[in-house]
């Protein structure tokens, strides 16, 4: 994460902060970030794939972000790095103008348990409820209508924008972003069954999520059955995912919008889980893995690469085709493994 520089941006504070090079004036104002295409006088616009190129001459961006080997049009400066992705991500925190979800201090109409622990410089919005026992810990952000339930620890300078609901006794670390609608701690799918009829397990342990973390809109992060469902630091996990009780993602994971993990699997370092996939349970991932989108994963994988199983859409007829051979795929099989086994006796 980037310091926040005071006052008015310059080209060289830029580079100060992000530690990049910078060529050209470096004295002039920088406000916003913007494309190649759209810039305007006072933006900063970058260049990170080269079938951009042609842009580059025609940008009337201040500045760009650019990697050593660009050269450049006359008289447009550049903050030059080796990443230039990374470079513009940093400075568009810099330069962020989203609002807060809430502005420092306590809302009239939030309700705080008197036993619940409020740090300094704690933002806490409209209609929030904290139990008993949380702590709400330095520079943190509690958008309106959150729910922070019994003994809930929220770590430094995280926030929260509209309507997350933490359940009794998740941790969160420090520097973490969740976004509206996530519920953090609801019960996993645990029950037993005697006779047909559907028994409750109490889903016993907790979510513990540590710093770093980004948790989008509508993701639901069930709490452990018994030990604990954990989400280590530096995980991004996009919207609308299930994370199920009793996951364990380690580090720098990326997991993207509308997948599920299934109860006890374990996730390593690094990994990249494609949209809409689905992880089978008791299972494990090693680190270094990459999941595209729509694959289904029912088995360990222990060796990092690319794996997919998603079918790509096909034209109707073609897909109807495939699917009448797929059917067929059995027969096909044994009437092969008949004609080899006559093969075989013949020789």
């Amino acid at each position: 994460m980037v310091t926040k520089l005071l006052g008015n941006y310059t080209l060289q504070d830029l580079a100060s902060a992000i530690g990049a090079e910078a060529v050209g004036d470096g004295s002039q104002p920088i406000q916003g970030v913007a494309t190649l295409a759209s810039a305007t006088t006072g933006q900063i616009a970058f260049l990170a794939n080269d079938k951009y190129r042609s842009q580059l001459d025609a940008t009337r961006a201040s500045a760009v972000i650019v990697a050593p080997n660009v050269d450049l049009p006359e008289g447009l400066a550049a903050l030059v790095t080796k990443n230039p992705y990374a470079a513009f991500a940093k400075v568009a925190q810099l330069l962020d103008t989203t609002p807060s979800p809430a502005t420092v201090g306590i809302d009239p109409t939030a309700q705080v348990d008197a036993s619940a622990h409020i740090g300094e410089r704690v933002a806490i919005g409209a209609n929030v409820i904290i139990a008993a026992g949380a702590v709400i810990a330095d520079d943190a952000v509690i958008g309106a209508g959150c729910y922070i339930g019994p003994r809930v620890h929220i770590g430094e300078r995280t926030k929260l924008w509209q309507h997350v609901v933490f359940y009794h006794d998740c941790v969160v670390g420090a520097d973490c972003l969740f976004h509206s609608g996530a519920v953090i701690g609801a019960d996993g799918f645990g029950w037993a069954n005697e006779h047909g009829k559907w028994i409750k397990i109490p889903q016993l342990g907790r979510v513990v999520i540590g710093d770093r973390v980004e948790v989008g809109a509508s993701t639901t992060i069930d709490r452990g059955a018994l030990d604990d469902t954990i989400i280590s630091n530096g995980c991004i996990i996009d919207n609308q995912c299930q994370i199920a009780h009793n996951v364990f993602i380690d580090e720098d994971t990326a997991i993207a919008g509308c997948t599920v993990l299934a109860g006890s699997c374990r996730i390593g370092k690094r990994c990249l889980i494609g949209g809409a996939t689905a992880i089978n349970g008791h299972i494990s991932i090693c680190d270094d893995v990459q999941i595209s989108g729509f694959s289904m994963v029912i088995k360990a994988i222990d060796e990092p690469g690319v794996y997919a199983s998603g079918i790509p859409a096909a034209p109707h007829r073609e897909w109807r085709r495939n699917g009448a051979r797929y059917r067929q795929l059995d027969e096909l099989f044994q009437r092969v493994k008949k004609i080899e086994k006559q093969l075989d006796s013949d020789a």
